[in-house]
């Protein structure tokens, strides 16, 4: 019999049914196709159809259904031999496949990556790996094998290999055999290369003669699994009209219309999607792409890099000996969680070993591993150095490679290849040194073998030449580069500006001139200082840099006269460090920081997530090292330590810091920090007779806490000003502390209290505001929880106090009724407040009746915020009618403009161009 997989399958089954089996079943089929909310077949060309007719029947009206309901039918009508007999051929089929895809994996594997496949076929890592692929498709809520898997992780770490591992287990019938018969793999990057194609051409671009059609394969899209990698390379936003998505896998069209169509649903709504991408990717694109579930690859283990390094050096002792040097260095071992990197260092280390050479040096950092890896590749075995063709294609990869990084591209054809001075007899010396990899989907398309590499030989371009003699004008200078790279412009910029700070130290430097055989430009180093004070003077691009990035760079370089220089002007340094490479290369800066002005940092929960005794004592020194930069840097202003876990010995070191007395900030937050022991907190605030701002926003004071905040701001000396407390988690009893403060402070202008629960306290809190000896200007109580009876508390405190400028009552449910009783007083005409904020207080219309009553009365009132409310046009040109009165001395006007319809719009751009001073604040 042929095929079941044949265009004639279905025939050739009918066939088997004898005459009075054959007319039950048209007699079946008539209700099947209604029974499965299909479109009904024609009773009369049924009834007349012979086997092959209605073959060509069941293709035509059911498509991919074709199938499906024919093997119903003929368990319908006991003819169950038939439909198990279709399913071994279903079952056969699949293994043809399987085998085809094993063996086109093997054939591939070399090319794609620096780990042998002989590795992954051990049966102790088998094991472990098939437990871990299975967990891809097990929903952590439900349990169920999700539609659609989104696998996440950050460029190179090792998706694709995960990937490839994941159809190696499938074809060696290790996982997923009852799931899936059918697996196809199409990476973004590589097929949108191919500009038009149809999907049929996608699936079967590698199997030259399939044993199955793609009708009949599509025919159970539940079995279908497709592997979607490098998101981030499809070049669109999935953001297509829906009427320009494709649901016919036959017909040819754009390969980014396919991909959406697939990704979106339109096309094989059935099948099953994995779908590979950065974070960044799915950051962008994740709320277009309806998944159940979401994965993140974070690469080997320390436990499989030890074993990684034992694989490559056959002695044991020997690879314990070279794991050990890489596992002291933080950078080094973190980049070996990279699997393809993981096996180049380890390759890297056994060739310096093997050439009788320390590999300690060669461990000193990142760069230095890429340096003696990338050289070593260009130089014969046998010889000392490099030939001078060597020399020239090292050169020409250097120039590809840049300006595939100002071009955002990854994926180079032969032109490209050209103009950068690689000729196609180069070609092939670059691929079998595993430099470059041929895309697999056409043979005129390289790529660097990963992405780090190409950053690196970026950075050599600009240590051996000019931007301004490559051949690309998209080149920029190495000044443009820098800030490229420390504002993050360019998400999949990881190592490149830290390479270029690498190859200045004088260790690289001597290798690349010894390759080159010419002394290079110093003029690198003096640059890249020199646009350093640029950025830290001009306060806007500073604002954009990553002063994590910024630390990484100058770790990498080692040179600390240059680190000090650097941080004698760069007075403000912000960062967050999320583990402990982080902590180390900020601790490294900090430690050569004299004259900061401004520190902002986080370390989240590195202290807390630490597994053992001697990490956490490496992360305390580190710590230490943080704080000390508070008693070094002694023109220090503002310190702010935001979203922190730390320990009891962690806190303990940053209160003696923050004690000593050349420690003396006008400005002082902490907000989420862990403290342990408030009471030395509060009582070393009380030391410093120079603190104007406290914030201590999302910190949890108990009443006790509040007491002591009472007796620090009671003091005679207390100089603050302004004291943040919100969401502190501060209860109504807690009102009455602060009307005490409110009375005896002669200090105090700004308080914030917002998103605390103080309804049954405000009753304290006004009786104070309305005290005469209250000199409280700014009073901010947003989420508060208040009800209605607060507004007459309020009301009377408009009415009273002539100092208050600045009341932000936002997010309370003020309602028209309670905007009204507040209105009565700000009508007065003493009334002395200049700026209300009202914002996500359920106002209508009518409350805007209120507000143009004031504007049109109240010469104080200057700024007016009413965002998120429910105001409609009508309400809001009562307010701009109002603004027209002479009385009305507004400037500014926050709202939302987009909620209003066009004419609103335009009478609000009106108002503002005639009125010299007014500001329309238009908010999110």
């Amino acid at each position: 019999m042929a095929s079941f997989f044949s265009d004639f399958g279905l025939m050739w089954y009918l066939q088997e049914l004898n005459k009075k089996e054959f007319m039950k079943f048209k007699e079946v089929l008539k209700q099947e196709g209604l029974q499965c909310g299909l479109q009904q077949i024609p009773w009369m060309e049924v009834k007349k159809a012979s086997r092959e007719d209605l073959a060509n029947l069941l293709v035509k009206y059911y498509e991919k259904k074709a199938w499906d309901v024919t093997l119903s039918i003929f368990q319908n009508i006991n003819r169950n031999d038939l439909s198990e007999r279709a399913a071994r051929e279903i079952a056969g089929q699949s293994k043809i496949y399987q085998a085809h895809l094993k063996n086109k994996l093997c054939q591939d594997w070399s090319r794609k990556f620096y780990i042998p496949i002989q590795y992954f076929l051990k049966p102790e890592v088998t094991k472990d790996k098939v437990s871990y692929l299975q967990q891809l498709f097990i929903s952590e809520t439900t349990e169920k094998r999700p539609h659609t898997v989104l696998l996440k992780g950050v460029s190179g770490v090792g998706k694709t290999l995960v990937l490839f591992q994941l159809m190696l287990a499938w074809s060696e019938g290790l996982l997923f055999q009852d799931e899936f018969s059918y697996i196809f793999y199409l990476c973004c990057e590589e097929v949108k290369q191919l500009k038009t194609e149809s999907l049929a051409y996608l699936m079967f671009r590698e199997w030259s003669s399939p044993s199955a059609s793609i009708v009949e394969i599509v025919s159970q899209p539940a079995k279908l699994l497709f592997i979607i990698d490098s998101l981030e390379g499809l070049n669109c936003d999935l953001t297509e009209p829906e009427l320009e998505l494709c649901d016919n896998w036959m017909e040819k069209r754009p390969v980014n219309i396919l991909l959406s169509s697939l990704l979106r649903r339109k096309m094989l709504p059935e099948s099953s999607l994995l779908i590979a991408g950065t974070p960044e990717s799915f950051d962008q694109l994740e709320h277009r792409i309806d998944y159940t579930d979401m994965k993140t690859v974070t690469g080997f283990d320390e436990n499989t890099i030890r074993m990684c390094f034992q694989e490559l050096f056959q002695d044991e002792s020997t690879a314990q000996n070279v794991f050990r040097l890489v596992r002291e260095k933080e950078q080094l071992f973190r980049m070996c969680h990279i699997p393809t990197l993981c096996w180049a260092v380890a390759t890297c280390l056994k060739n310096e070993k093997e050439k009788a050479r320390d590999p300690a040096s060669v461990c000193r950092c990142i760069t230095s591993v890429y340096t003696a890896y990338i050289l070593n590749l260009f130089i014969p075995k046998s010889a000392h150095g490099p030939s001078k063709k060597g020399q020239d294609l090292l050169r020409g990869l250097c120039s590809l490679a840049a300006e595939g990084m100002w071009t955002d591209k990854f994926v180079f054809n032969q032109e490209d290849l050209g103009r950068n001075g690689i000729v196609s007899s180069d070609i092939s010396t670059l691929l079998n040194m595993s430099v470059l990899l041929k895309s697999k989907d056409s043979k005129n398309f390289y790529k660097f073998h990963h992405p780090s590499i190409q950053e690196f030989c970026a950075a050599v371009f600009y240590l051996v030449k000019s931007h301004e003699d490559h051949p690309s004008k998209d080149v920029q200078g190495i000044e443009t580069l820098l800030f490229t790279f420390l504002s993050k412009v360019r998400v999949h910029w990881i190592y490149l500006g830290c390479f270029i700070f690498g190859l200045l130290h004088k260790s690289e430097q001597e290798k690349l001139q010894a390759f080159f055989g010419y002394q290079l430009s110093q003029e690198v180093e003096q640059k890249l200082c020199q646009s350093l004070e640029e950025i830290s003077i001009d306060e806007d691009l500073w604002e954009q840099v990553d002063d994590m990035k910024l630390f990484y760079c100058l770790f990498e370089m080692e040179n600390e006269a240059f680190v000090m220089q650097v941080m004698d002007f760069w007075q403000r340094i912000k960062f967050v460090a999320k583990n402990y490479s982080d902590l180390m290369v900020a601790a490294y800066c900090l430690r050569n920081c004299f004259s900061l002005q401004t520190l902002s940092f986080s370390i989240q929960d590195i202290l807390q997530e630490v597994q053992d005794q001697s990490s956490l004592e490496k992360l305390l020194i580190c710590w230490q090292d943080v704080c000390s930069v508070l008693v070094r840097s002694q023109q220090l202003h503002i310190i702010q330590v935001k979203d922190t876990y730390l320990t009891d010995l962690a806190s303990l070191m940053l209160y003696n810091c923050l004690k000593h007395p050349t420690c003396t900030p006008r400005e002082l937050q902490v907000n989420n920090v862990t403290l342990w022991n408030k009471n030395m907190f509060i009582d070393l605030l009380s030391q410093n007779h120079n603190l104007h701002h406290l914030d201590l926003n999302l910190t949890s004071l108990a009443n006790s806490d509040v007491k002591l905040l009472f007796d620090l701001l009671n003091q005679e000396e207390c100089s603050i000003e302004e004291l943040q407390l919100a969401d502190c988690q501060l209860s109504p009893d807690d009102c009455m502390i602060f009307s005490c403060i409110l009375i005896s402070n002669k200090t105090l202008r700004h308080l914030n209290i917002s998103s605390n629960k103080l309804d049954k306290g405000m009753h304290l809190l006004c009786k104070a505001l309305c005290h005469p000896d209250c000199v409280l200007e700014y009073l901010v109580l947003s989420n508060c929880s208040l009800s209605e009876q607060c507004w007459d508390y309020l009301s009377d405190v408009l009415k009273r106090n002539k100092i208050l400028k600045s009341l932000d009552i936002s997010s309370n449910d003020l309602k028209d009724e309670g905007l009204k009783v507040l209105c009565k007083s700000l009508s007065l005409p003493d009334s002395a407040l200049k700026s209300l904020i009202v914002e996500r207080c359920l106002i209508t219309t009518s409350g805007c009746q209120h507000l143009a009553e004031v504007l049109s009365s109240n010469q104080n009132l200057t700024i007016l915020q009413v965002s998120n409310n429910k105001l409609q046009d009508t309400g809001v040109k009562l307010l701009c009618d109002a603004i027209k009165q002479p009385n009305c001395h507004l400037t500014t006007l926050g709202l939302r403009i987009t909620d209003f319809d066009k004419e609103t719009q335009e009478l609000l751009t009106a108002e503002e161009e005639k009125n010299p001073y007014l500001i329309i604040l238009s908010t999110v």
